[in-house]
């Protein structure tokens, strides 16, 4: 049983204060009400100190058990890679203090498993920041589907293809997105993720999922193709096809929801944009403003979840499914 949270307000440390939280995230815990960063932690403590200086944070930390024991910090944001997420999370949960944890979730489903029973028996929530269920433009495309605008689901589609850039091709400390050991395994775990979690939040878990993958450029370790199907509980079927490797003249981010009565199509990882296609009458173009901090939204849910004002969409238990999809879509490796 999760534990009531008492204070008045949530104030927020920050294990790994990296890229993410320049502009991401982080900054995004002075702006709700109710909420403040009030410190944060890095191994290289000239870093922590420097971020801490610029965003104007009191506190700053180079080790783990300094940050987690500080009693200012209430609540805790896991910014790291997510090959330290289970060890983390296990130690935040000891401490009795709410966990906020980067996606995806863990390396594997095992991992993500251990991680909401460590939350459970320590009685604290687990929330993961696919900050996607909270963004205007996919809250706007879910209330279309819930009012049946395209009538009835049949199928979503996605297509993902990212040329192989010296950048995307590299695999070094500051790529860790490449290293399975580290990543749990290559871009597809890294975007697909958001892809598929948003996909539970508009139509339920996904039931059944089957697929395909490989390693065609053989530039990393990682997979840089995968293609799958999958079903969900609502009875809608999708399919998949992501590649890493592909010309820049094929890149594309598309999803398509196919329904008895029209089509919704939308990038995952654009401007607030997407289409809303009928049987009858033009297309119609929706173009939603998105925050500045990119996760302030979720951050506020979890902030009025912990107030009990609120409830946050993105949890241990929604996060952990998408990590199962991705492992059951990569399971068929071919050589």
């Amino acid at each position: 049983m999760i534990k009531p949270f008492t204070e008045p307000e949530v104030r927020w440390g920050v294990l790994g204060v990296g890229k993410v939280c320049e502009l991401k995230s982080a900054p995004a815990m002075n702006t709700v009400p109710g909420s403040k960063l009030v410190a944060v932690m890095r191994r290289d403590a000239a870093k922590a100190q420097d971020y801490a200086l610029r965003h104007g944070v009191l506190n700053w930390y180079s080790r783990t058990e300094d940050l987690i024991a500080d009693p200012e910090v209430n609540a805790i944001y896991i910014a790291t890679p997510p090959h330290v997420h289970l060890e983390l999370t296990q130690l935040v949960a000891a401490a009795g203090k709410p966990v906020y944890v980067e996606k995806p979730m863990a390396r594997t489903y095992a991992e993500c498993k251990q991680m909401i029973d460590f939350c459970n028996v320590a009685g604290v929530p687990l929330f993961v920041a696919y900050y996607r269920r909270k963004l205007p433009h996919f809250i706007k495309i879910k209330e279309l589907l819930d009012q049946e605008e395209i009538g009835v689901v049949r199928t979503v589609q996605i297509n993902l293809k990212q040329a192989l850039t010296p950048t995307l091709a590299s695999q070094n400390e500051t790529n860790w997105r490449v290293i399975p050991e580290i990543a749990g395994g290559g871009y597809f775990y890294d975007l697909a993720s958001h892809q598929l979690d948003l996909l539970d939040f508009f139509f339920g878990k996904i039931t059944h999922a089957t697929g395909f993958s490989t390693n065609q450029a053989q530039v990393y370790l990682a997979e840089d193709l995968v293609t799958g199907s999958f079903v969900f509980e609502n009875g809608v079927i999708g399919t998949g096809n992501w590649c890493f490797s592909t010309s820049a003249l094929t890149e594309i981010d598309e999803v398509v929801i196919d329904g008895s009565k029209g089509q919704i199509r939308f990038s995952t990882f654009g401007q607030g944009a997407f289409i809303l296609i009928k049987e009858q009458g033009k297309p119609v173009h929706f173009h939603l403003q998105l925050p500045k901090n990119i996760q302030q939204p979720l951050i506020q849910s979890i902030v009025g979840e912990l107030l009990g004002t609120d409830t946050c969409p993105s949890t241990g238990i929604s996060a952990a499914r998408t990590n199962w999809v991705m492992e059951e879509l990569v399971k068929n490796r071919i050589a």
